[in-house]
């Protein structure tokens, strides 16, 4: 990777899919974090609509939500591979483990561009101590997880993928992920004054999407290398892409992710204590059935199918719902779960309603465009299709 290489990318000379993506993504990452950063320097914390009568976390707390569960996932998936043993998910390990990385650093960028002054946890962190706190050590496991993917990376990057060392960096970012998802989790599910939210098992919730979230992601992203084409792929990569492993294991995720939503909202409609009426008004809601129905059932009517779990389209189609599906599904529960304030009067004698704001939307969108400009750099300079010998 040289001067000229990199201009190339940036000015048109590349035509390749990597290049081209990089270029655009790069493009719509820099107009959108201008336009985050000139709102929140010029009206500060009110450019949100979220205030501290209702609805405290909005949609770029959503985004960070989906996109670090994201990361999650998509560990998951390569640790199928350098952790339990099934080598034929190898040819997507390196692409999962940048994938990942990409998705962390951008969820990372959109809770640091809501809390305004994300710098103070460097010194507040460590100094505070408050060890009693899930937030504390999801930030500790976080981190620590950050540094040994990183680490793991550069391990396959160098090409060991099997020496004692590279395993047990794997096994530490797989057990470090999974304690630092269950306390995202308990930060949601230890909030008895929030009674959507409260929940023993929401730590085990989050761990599901998460595991359905990475492989929705590893599907889209490796038919988008390839021009979405399954002919123009390794013959290993082919041959899990055209197989019935990881359709198996997709249309199992989807299945646990519904019985576990309807469960929760079965519950929910059926609870008459204050706090759950709002699943009475999602249940109403054109957007919440667009999710569940569109972005969870139909994909998992898909694969099921025999004949369309193994093609191409079919695939891409799904995990492309899915990916909408899960995002409306947190929008819901992280808003819903505020709309009923916790000290409810007559100054408030309905539900709070909440609609993001320019400014949300415009870290959203730029989040989720530094995590594709991250990716289309690996795709292009890092050679993500990288496997073990024997095993691409």
């Amino acid at each position: 990777m040289n001067a000229q290489s990199l201009t190339s990318v940036f000015t048109g000379g590349d035509g390749s899919i990597a290049g081209r993506l990089l270029r655009y993504a790069g493009i719509v990452l820099a107009v959108s974090l201008v336009l985050s950063l000139a709102s929140i320097a010029w009206q500060g914390h009110a450019a949100f609509n979220t205030s501290n009568a209702g609805v405290t976390w909005g949609l770029p707390i959503i985004t960070y939500l989906y996109l670090v569960l994201t990361a999650t996932g998509l560990t998951f998936i390569a640790s199928l591979a350098m952790i339990f043993g099934l080598e034929e998910f190898y040819p997507v390990v390196k692409r999962c483990v940048w994938l990942s990385l990409a998705m962390l650093i951008a969820g990372f960028t959109a809770l640091a561009l809501e809390l305004g002054h994300p710098f103070r946890m460097l010194w507040a962190l460590p100094t505070g101590m408050q060890y009693v706190s899930p937030m504390f050590w999801m930030g500790v496991f976080y981190t620590l997880y950050l540094v040994l993917l990183a680490w793991k990376f550069q391990r396959i990057q160098s090409g060991d993928w099997h020496s004692p060392l590279s395993f047990s960096i794997g096994l530490a970012s797989f057990v470090s992920v999974v304690i630092a998802h269950s306390t995202l989790g308990l930060v949601f599910g230890m909030m008895s004054m929030r009674p959507m939210w409260f929940d023993g098992f929401m730590a085990t919730y989050f761990l599901v999407v998460a595991a359905l979230s990475g492989a929705a992601f590893i599907v889209i992203f490796t038919y988008l290398a390839y021009g979405f084409r399954q002919e123009n792929m390794p013959k290993a990569l082919r041959a899990l892409k055209s197989g019935t492993t990881l359709p198996k294991v997709f249309t199992t995720m989807i299945g646990l992710t519904i019985m576990m939503l309807v469960d929760r909202t079965v519950t929910g409609l059926w609870v008459n204590l204050d706090g759950f009426q709002v699943y009475q008004e999602m249940a109403r809601s054109f957007v919440y059935q667009l999710g569940f129905w569109g972005g969870l059932v139909l994909p998992f009517v898909l694969m099921l199918s025999p004949r369309h779990q193994r093609e191409a389209r079919w695939q891409v189609l799904s995990a492309s719902l899915v990916m909408v599906g899960l995002y409306i599904g947190f929008f819901g529960y992280v808003i819903g779960g505020q709309r009923v304030p916790m000290f409810k009067g007559a100054w408030v004698p309905e539900l709070i309603d909440y609609v993001p704001s320019i400014t949300e939307w415009a870290i959203a969108v730029a989040a989720f465009a530094l995590a594709v400009t991250i990716y289309a750099f690996g795709e292009k300079f890092l050679n993500l299709a990288a496997a073990p010998d024997g095993k691409d």
